[in-house]
């Protein structure tokens, strides 16, 4: 009988008979087998892909799981959204988010990069070797993967109001970057709208002034929550009109592009209509890092805390990059610089803690 080794023990492959069959070598039994590696990234946008690519040029062989459909996203993570990008430096024309993820993702794996498209769902991330199960094997006692240093670099996700109308229009016309998208054609001396009351909303509306003909401020509440310096700022800008006690309920255009938002007076309880070429959403993000709450140290709003100037977390071995811990630019750019900053610590850490193969 042919056998298998797993921790040491001899593993009988089983033979076919008349009720079940298993494939020496199908994933499904393979999975019953703990894989290690010396390093591995959990996420595939701009963070994680930089990070693979000078981990992988450093000989180390990195494996990097780019999940399916994780936070919501498909492999590539945000950028898969959105449209044009043209503020990537070596675009001169511009880039589509998908094109630029799918360059991302073939240089990784031209420099040997193990791109696996499954979601890592559960982490154990004091044990060493970290332990790490995909979906669907979360509630088996062994790992089904192991690793020395772990690169996080999951992302975050800006949060939606889900209005009706909101899928037809989102990235034509409907965005939740104004730094990324506020000046393409579409918004060009065009009336804008930005839904938020905190200092994020108040900078992403005067940002837009630049390419806006006005910007009109919907806050649902009769108060701004941003710093009084940025809501000074902000009222006083001539091509600002802020819209108290207001929301928006539902996203209207032509089918192609957003023309105008229904709105309503929480107040009143009035209704209107206001004429609109964009819609951008200020309301905050969402760190993935649900799966890593309780081991490792993450602030009030939940982004991954990294020891200044460093990708360093509090758990020896693990590294963050990209949105996850970055709750001030979330950039394309500032994502994959971090991204190389984990790389370089995780290798040095690497070269301090383990002997050369």
């Amino acid at each position: 009988m042919t056998l298998l080794l797993k921790a040491g023990r001899a593993l009988p492959i089983p033979k076919h008979n008349s009720f079940t069959f298993i494939k020496p070598y199908s994933p499904n039994f393979l999975r019953t087998m703990t894989t290690h590696r010396r390093v591995t990234i959990v996420g595939s946008g701009p963070a994680g892909h930089t990070a693979a690519v000078y981990l992988a040029r450093a000989n180390l062989a990195p494996a990097l799981f780019e999940g399916m459909l994780a936070n919501g996203f498909a492999p590539g993570g945000q950028l898969t959204t959105t449209t044009d990008v043209e503020n990537y430096p070596g675009f001169p024309d511009g880039i589509s988010g998908p094109e630029l993820m799918v360059k991302f993702r073939a240089q990784s794996e031209r420099f040997g990069t193990e791109i696996i498209t499954e979601t890592i769902a559960k982490f154990d991330l004091k044990a060493k070797p970290i332990r790490m199960w995909r979906e669907g094997f979360e509630d088996q006692a062994d790992p089904t993967d192991t690793t020395d240093a772990l690169v996080i670099a999951t992302g975050a996700s800006a949060r939606r109001l889900f209005l009706p109308g909101e899928d037809k229009y989102w990235q034509n016309g409907i965005s939740a970057c104004a730094v990324c998208d506020g000046a393409v054609p579409i918004f060009r001396n065009k009336p804008l709208a930005v839904i938020g009351g905190g200092d994020s909303a108040a900078e992403e509306a005067i940002f837009l002034t630049k390419y806006a003909s006005k910007v009109y401020v919907l806050v649902r509440r009769d108060k701004l929550r941003a710093s009084k310096v940025m809501a000074a700022r902000l009222l006083k800008h001539p091509k600002v009109e802020v819209l108290w006690n207001t929301v928006a309920t539902e996203t209207l255009g032509d089918g192609s592009l957003l023309q105008s938002l229904a709105l309503k007076n929480v107040v009143t309880g009035h209704t209107s209509e206001l004429k609109v070429n964009g819609l951008f959403y200020a309301i905050g993000h969402d760190p993935a890092t649900q799966l890593f709450k309780g081991q490792i140290d993450i602030d009030e709003d939940g982004y991954i805390l990294t020891k200044p100037g460093t990708s360093y977390t509090s758990v020896e071995g693990v590294f963050a990059a990209g949105d996850v811990q970055d709750k001030r630019y979330r950039q394309a750019v500032t994502s994959a610089g971090s991204g190389c900053a984990a790389a370089l610590d995780a290798e040095r850490w690497i070269s301090e803690h383990f002997e050369e193969n």
